[in-house]
Parts: C-alpha cells; structure tokens; sequence
C-alpha cells in the first residue's frame, strides 16, 4: 500500500512539474513575441484601411521583425490609428522621415507592418512619434486585375491562333501573300528588276560624268565638295590653335601671378 502511494505521488510530481514547466515555456514564447521581457518604446501611424490587420501581428524593418501591434482604434470614419510596440534597440535605425505600410506573409498570410529605412542621415525616432502611412494595396484588387489581364491574354492568343490559321490556309493578304506562289514569283522579279535598275543608274551616271557637256557640272560639284571640306578643316585648325594660345595666356598669368605671391 505505500509502495503504490508512493508511485502515486511521484506520477502526481512528475504531472505537476510538467505542466509547470510547459505554461512557463508558454508564457515565456509569447512574452517574447509580444516583447514582455525587453526594453520597447511605441510608435503610432493612421491609416485610411488597416487591411485585416489584427493586434499582435509583427512589425518588420529591413526584413527583421522589431516588434508587435499593440492597439488598433477608428479615430473617426475616414481614419484608423496603429499603435506599435518596437524593441529599443532598432531606434537609432529608424529614421523621422521613414514610412510605415502594410504587407502580408505572402499572397494570403497575416498582414504585418512595415516600416522603410528612411534617409541614412536623418535624424532618430522619438517615443510616441507618428509616422507617415502608405495606403496598402487590397489583395482582391491585385487578384482583379490579374484576371482581367488573364482574360486579355487569352483572347489575344485566340484572336493570334485564327491569324496564323488564316496564314496556313492562304486566307487574308498576309495569306495570300505567304501561301501564293505567283505572287512570291513576282516579288522576286520585281526585286531583280530593282537591282538591274539600280546598276543602270549607276553606268548612266559614269557616262554622264564622261559627257563634256556635264564635265563642267560634275566638277563645279567635286570643287564645291572639296572647298567645304577645306573650310572644315581651316576651322578646325582655328580653333585648336586659339586654344593653344589661350592655354599659353593662362600658364603665363598662372606664373606671373606665382612670382608676385
């Protein structure tokens, strides 16, 4: 019988230590996350729509969370105001003129609050100070408008698939064109008959050259041409030797004035 008792209360100990250590193990993991234990300073923002966000949701600054909601209340009915609670060692990192908004954990997670860093020499936060908000984007929008893009999409690639049938089966101009030999047969004929146009141009023009009658012309053109490549070049001469003797004006004045110090 005391044998038993005594197993008894050990089982009894053994339950009780148990169940102490897992609520202190629990009181401590959300100390934690709710900041109990360290030293924290609050900040507010107002925003126009909070987005479903909740009271102990993480504030996050350069991707690390820094600390919790800690109140959400209507200020009136265009404005909701966020309290924060932030870890103290983040102050100094936190700039007057950094912004918060509100994101997600993903597409569908929690929402959490995001403060951006602000400029690198601004000066610090205070306690209690507001910051500036950012109005957040609604998910159901961003999913709206990916629908009606998906919908574009799709009779686009629809409208493309009868264009290309068309094609294949020589319907339409583009068609036509494409599928028809005879007129693909007199794109390259006209094309050759460029080319040969082209080159008898080009023999008339020699030959026009060799006339005595268009000598004087073609001549007066390659003189013409040739006086404005001089003056082109007479200018070019002009201004780097201006800039030569302005250079040499300068170094003189530099020494002058150098003796006189």
């Amino acid at each position: 019988m005391s044998i038993q008792k005594n197993n008894y209360k050990v089982r009894l100990g053994l339950f009780i230590l148990i169940g102490v250590t897992l609520f202190l193990s629990a009181i401590f993991i959300i100390g934690k996350q709710k900041n109990m234990f360290n030293p924290v300073f609050t900040l507010t923002s107002t925003f126009y729509n909070v987005s479903g966000l909740q009271v102990g949701n993480n504030i996050r600054f350069l991707g690390i969370n820094v600390g919790t909601v800690n109140r959400i209340s209507i200020i009136n009915d265009s404005s909701v105001r966020v309290e924060m609670i932030i870890k103290s060692d983040v102050k100094p990192f936190i700039k007057q003129d950094s912004k918060v908004s509100i994101g997600s954990e993903g597409i569908i997670g929690d929402k959490i609050i995001l403060i951006s860093q602000g400029s690198s020499n601004g000066p610090a936060i205070t306690k209690g100070q507001e910051l500036l908000s950012l109005e957040p984007i609604e998910t159901d929008a961003i999913i709206a408008s990916l629908e009606i893009t998906a919908g574009n999409a799709e009779i686009i690639s629809h409208e493309l698939a009868e264009i290309m049938i068309n094609i294949n089966n020589g319907q339409g101009t583009l068609g036509r064109l494409i599928q028809d030999e005879a007129i693909a047969d007199n794109l390259s004929q006209t094309i050759t008959n460029l080319r040969k146009s082209s080159k008898g141009l080009d023999e008339n023009m020699e030959a026009a050259k060799s006339n005595i009658l268009l000598r004087g012309y073609f001549n007066k053109k390659e003189k013409a041409a040739e006086k404005k490549k001089k003056d082109a070049a007479d200018k070019i001469k002009e201004v780097a030797e201006k800039k030569i003797k302005d250079a040499e004006k300068a170094r003189k004045a530099a020494d002058k004035k150098k003796k006189e110090n």
